[in-house]
């Protein structure tokens, strides 16, 4: 049997009762990166309106070719198929057929967050998972390329730094330290750091480390600890009986954001009903896993698992995951700001909190064209409804 809190079961029903509203619905009033109005000349409001997705009738035939006309659409993941935000509910709508209700035809693979970027600039993938806005923002930057933000479902950070038991007392003991990286830092680990006066290579060093295995990288000598995601890590360590401390960045006021949908501006422009229509059966698998996780859970574990399970997780590792990320999800969802859509003012501050901390070069960067908020705005009706076809 499914678990079903009352929190979980309300908010499914705000996100999935259909209205008659068209795709020219305006949810709240998105603000633009300087405040100003959101730019008029978005993808996302140059859907005709005899295109408009209406919840008391079927599916436009016209909306439905052009569609099609955009052929495979490839979606890749952020971290293989596990159940993640900006993960799970792409598979979940995948195997309930949303995609293909919507005329689209979309084929998931398995990937990693950092390697998707340059395949989306290349528009050999369509859609993919970010780790959060901050990283959009950074590796767009190093592409040269069109990102596009259409959705940002968790609209706090998901990393936290993970010291070793007694290794570091006060944040400020990281002073002198070296830090286990995956890659590279997390921006709101460094951000939370710079906080607290402490700036990468000069006052704390990293040093990369192999794998994912957190029970590994806890005995990796010479570190103290390394940044991890609040959904896995610190889960995995507990139930293993290894002790540690977490330093979570928004327990130090710095803001953040994971669970991100990107695509490119080529896909958006050519094909702009597809691109909307990605995103609502998106956000209406979103809205399913965050009702029967049970069920959306089992999705990603079979996925996995037909997939070799490079990963090495678990059922229980899974469940684990996407209770922390669901409740992450949900916080802060309204009818002005349903599921998923990019709150621009929110993004400009994690990307200036970042940039403080030495992120973008220093510069607070410019994410007018980055983010497109209309698009997801379309999908909602004023009232925060998914708007979905009848029959």
């Amino acid at each position: 049997m499914a678990r079903r809190s009352p929190l979980i079961v309300a908010l499914a029903a705000l996100t999935l009762v259909v209205s008659c509203s068209g795709d020219d619905t305006t949810i709240g009033t998105p603000q633009g990166s300087h405040g100003g109005s959101t730019d008029d000349s978005l993808v996302g409001d140059s859907v005709p309106p005899n295109l408009d997705v209406h919840a008391d009738k079927p599916f436009p035939a016209e909306r439905c070719d052009a569609n099609r006309e955009a052929g495979t659409i490839t979606y890749l993941s952020g971290f293989d198929f596990t159940a993640s935000a900006s993960i799970l509910d792409v598979q979940v709508a995948a195997a309930k057929g949303y995609y293909e209700d919507l005329c689209l035809d979309v084929e998931l693979k398995p990937s990693f967050s950092v390697d998707n970027y340059p395949l989306i600039a290349a528009d050999d993938a369509q859609f993919a998972s970010a780790g959060s806005f901050s990283e959009v923002v950074d590796f767009a930057g190093a592409n040269d390329a069109g990102f596009v933000a259409l959705s940002v479902e968790g609209r706090t950070g998901i990393d936290a730094l993970i010291t070793k038991d007694g290794a570091v007392p006060m944040i400020d003991d990281v002073q002198g330290t070296k830090i286990g990286v995956k890659g590279a830092i997390t921006p709101s680990v460094r951000a939370m750091l710079a906080k607290a006066g402490l700036v990468l290579d000069v006052d704390y060093e990293t040093v990369l480390l192999d794998g994912f295995d957190p029970m590994v990288h806890i005995e990796v000598p010479g570190i103290v600890g390394f940044p991890g995601y609040k959904s896995n890590e610190p889960g995995r360590l507990t139930t293993n009986g290894v002790p540690f401390k977490l330093y979570d960045p928004s327990d130090y006021d710095i803001p953040g954001s994971f669970g991100v949908l990107y695509t490119n501006l080529t896909f958006l422009q050519e094909h702009p009903t597809a691109a909307q229509d990605f995103m609502r059966a998106t956000m209406r698998g979103l809205a399913d896993a965050i009702a029967d996780p049970d069920a959306a859970v089992q999705i990603a574990v079979d996925n996995i698992n037909a997939n070799g399970n490079a990963v090495f997780v678990t059922p229980e590792g899974e469940a684990a995951r996407w209770a922390v990320e669901s409740a992450l999800v949900v916080q802060g969802v309204t009818p002005s700001a349903p599921l998923g859509l990019p709150l621009v003012d929110e993004l400009l501050n994690e990307v200036t909190v970042y940039a403080q901390s030495g992120l973008f070069g220093g510069e607070v960067p410019l994410i007018d064209t980055l983010v497109d908020v209309s698009v997801l705005a379309g999908v909602y009706d004023s009232d925060g409804n998914l708007i979905w076809p009848a029959g």
